[in-house]
C-alpha cells in the first residue's frame, strides 16, 4: 500500500510541475527554485512531515523534499549551534544528497558529448 501512496504523491507532485511548465510562462528553473521554497517554508512550519509520514519517498524525493530537508536542518543546528547554524545547518544535513549530484553530474559529463542546442 505504501507504494501506492508513494506513487500517488509522488505523481501529484509531478503533475503540478507539469502543469506549471504547460500553462505558465515560468521557465523550468523557476518552477524548480518555487518548489524548493514551498518545501522549505512547508517544512519550517512542520507542515511537510504529515506529507513525508503518509507517502514516504513520495513525498521526500522530490526536490520540494530537499526544501523540506534544509529547513529541517537549520531548525536543528539553530537549536544545538545557536545563531550559527542558520548558515550551516541546512548544508550540514543535505550533504551526502549534494555531493551525491556532484558526483553523478560529473559522470555524466565524462561519457556524455556535449554540443551546443
Amino acid at each position: 500500500m505504501i507504494f501506492l501512496k508513494a506513487f500517488i504523491v509522488g505523481g501529484i507532485i509531478c503533475v503540478i510541475g507539469q502543469i506549471l511548465i504547460d500553462k505558465t510562462a515560468l521557465t523550468p528553473a523557476k518552477i524548480l527554485t518555487g518548489f524548493v521554497v514551498a518545501g522549505v517554508i512547508l517544512g519550517a512550519f512542520n507542515l511537510y512531515q504529515p506529507l513525508v509520514d503518509f507517502a514516504q519517498e513520495g513525498a521526500a524525493v522530490p526536490i520540494s523534499g530537499f526544501g523540506s530537508l534544509m529547513a529541517q536542518g537549520v531548525r536543528d543546528a539553530l537549536r544545538e549551534d545557536g545563531a550559527l547554524g542558520i548558515l550551516t545547518g541546512g548544508l550540514k544535513i543535505a550533504a551526502a544528497g549534494i555531493s551525491a549530484a556532484i558526483f553523478f553530474s560529473l559522470c555524466a559529463a565524462l561519457v556524455s558529448k556535449s554540443r551546443d542546442k
